[in-house]
């Protein structure tokens, strides 16, 4: 048994050697890519700041990059003509035309709204390799964008009901 402890050890320090080498071969990280884009968002905030302005299960969402439980949000089966934007800004981020039932749990997207109203920054958290997305206007977290959407464009915008908040559409 004593054996398999020294085993253990020996393959700890080697993968930590392995690990460790010249930073700056190493592509940005996602703290760094996120941290240079908090630098061009138009509207900055401290952490202090959001928290006295959104709901503490939004700031769960937007800003620590929880997620809602699947097949419990309030926008997952919503079926209403009108605009989705970012619960913490404001910011227009999709169409209900956008909209598609994906069975996945979550309001699922096959696009955003054109303008770089969205930005996509590598997510390795939890074991996986995703595409976050992010309000390019505040920065908060909306969800994770796929490639197995069903509609032509392939893609899908998985996004939390809590990051996104609804103006239904004027019907004259």
């Amino acid at each position: 048994m004593r054996n398999f402890g020294k085993i253990g050890l020996m393959l700890a320090v080697g993968l930590l050697a392995a690990c460790s080498g010249n930073s700056q071969n190493k592509p940005a990280t996602p703290q760094k890519e996120e941290k240079a884009m908090e630098n061009k968002l138009e509207i900055n905030r401290t952490e202090e700041e959001w928290k006295k302005i959104l709901t503490p299960e939004q700031y769960y969402v937007l800003r620590e990059k929880g997620t809602d439980r699947p097949f419990s949000g309030k926008f997952y089966l919503h079926k209403d003509k009108g605009m989705y934007k970012c619960a913490a800004c404001g910011n227009e981020l999709f169409t209900s035309d956008m909209k598609f039932d994906s069975n996945c749990g979550w309001p699922s997207f096959d696009r955003e709204i054109e303008g770089g109203k969205i930005k996509q920054v590598r997510d390795t958290s939890h074991g996986m390799i995703r595409t976050e997305i992010l309000c390019a206007k505040c920065g908060s977290h909306l969800g994770h964008i796929f490639d197995d959407g069903p509609t032509v464009t392939g893609q899908r915008y998985c996004v939390n009901s809590t990051s996104i908040s609804f103006e239904a559409e004027n019907k004259k």
